[in-house]
């Protein structure tokens, strides 16, 4: 199994992983790689969401964008409110 070694890690940060880890009943090994899972898909799922969505919008057609109102007319018409 690969090693893993964090060096110079900030002693505030040390501390919060090891209660977590207490708090779930874990070492701070299985602790740190649960919470490195959870953070690498969320990051996967973030990346796979963006794509999805960036897709929609260029696949997403306006029909008929001449029929818009001009939009230099409808700032006009909320400043002269």
């Amino acid at each position: 199994m690969p090693l893993l070694q964090v060096r110079d890690m900030p002693e505030d940060l040390y501390e919060k992983l090891s209660q977590i880890a207490e708090q779930d009943n874990r070492s701070i090994t299985q602790e740190t790689i649960v919470l490195l899972r959870k953070a690498l898909n969320y990051k996967e799922s973030r990346i796979s969401r963006r794509k999805r969505i960036l897709e929609e919008i260029r696949n997403d057609i306006i029909v008929d964008a001449n029929k818009f109102p001009d939009p230099a007319i409808l700032i006009r018409e909320d400043r002269e409110r």
